[in-house]
């Protein structure tokens, strides 16, 4: 019990600080790789919004299943390749990933390149799949 009493300042100040953390994630998350949304927000800037999306994930990520109508441009070759893009730079864009990481990155690349409403699918492919919607193999 005296241990209890003399370091749990020990327990508080890392409860504060652990919990700081946690809040903090998204908000440099967000300002890492842009403004993520859900797969459902996603799916209503396609339907809506006509906008283009962008898949950053390797060749066999891609081969595996990707969104419909999706662009391949693998996150090692965005810079190099963003010139096929660039007529899209007032547009929606949307880019994933498998998990929301690689496409965050690229989100944050194609703003600094001036696209000016990049959007990065929160938890990628994986959350777009959880969420049951649909993957196509189809060539785009």
């Amino acid at each position: 019990m005296e241990f209890l009493q003399h370091n749990m300042n020990w327990v508080w100040l890392l409860t504060l600080v652990s919990s700081g953390t946690l809040l903090l994630i998204p908000s440099l998350r967000a300002r890492l790789g842009g403004p993520a949304v859900s797969p459902a927000q996603a799916t209503l800037m396609i339907n809506r919004e006509d906008a283009i999306v962008i898949d950053v994930r390797d060749q066999d990520e891609w081969d595996s299943g990707h969104i419909a109508n999706a662009r391949h441009i693998p996150l090692s070759k965005l810079d190099e390749r963003l010139h096929e893009v660039e007529k899209y730079k007032q547009r929606t864009v949307l880019v994933n990933c498998r998990s929301g990481h690689r496409s965050g990155m690229a989100a944050s690349r194609m703003r600094k390149a001036g696209f000016e409403k990049v959007f990065n699918l929160d938890g990628g492919i994986l959350a777009w799949q959880q969420a049951g919607l649909p993957l196509s193999k189809k060539a785009s």
